[in-house]
């Protein structure tokens, strides 16, 4: 068992299987699910666990290149917004429709419990050299 860091075993699994330039997306709970890329289902009731603590503790794990949220996060979810362009200067912006378009390509989907709108980024991961 480990001692720190992730400890939900499928979560932990997923993440040691993805390669450079996989397509991670953390989602809120209401974040339409693509078929395809597997999926690991954190939420266990409205805002638990929050988008701020499964991402933090995914970039605990990661290496990342790039990110890319729905450019509508901006006025929904303020919050959500400062995170992301505080962790990723360089984040793209996208219609939230174009991001759901982008999401079915993602090797993983993390769903979070979060409750506000809005709370979604695929990452693309990198590689640590």
């Amino acid at each position: 068992m480990r001692k720190h860091g992730i400890l939900n075993r499928h979560l932990t699994g997923a993440l040691a299987a993805l390669g450079h330039g996989d397509g991670v997306l953390v989602c809120d709970a209401g974040m339409p699910i693509p078929d395809g890329p597997r999926v690991v289902d954190l939420a266990f009731r409205a805002g638990v666990p929050s988008f701020a603590e499964v991402l933090e503790g995914m970039l605990d794990e990661l290496v990342v290149e790039g990110a890319t949220a729905a450019s509508e996060i901006r006025d929904a979810n303020p919050a959500a917004a400062g995170l992301l362009t505080d962790r990723f200067p360089a984040l793209t912006l996208v219609p939230h429709e174009r991001l759901k378009e982008l999401s079915a390509g993602a090797r993983l989907v993390v769903r979070t419990g979060e409750a506000r709108p809005y709370a979604n980024v695929l990452l693309r991961c990198g590689v640590f050299f």
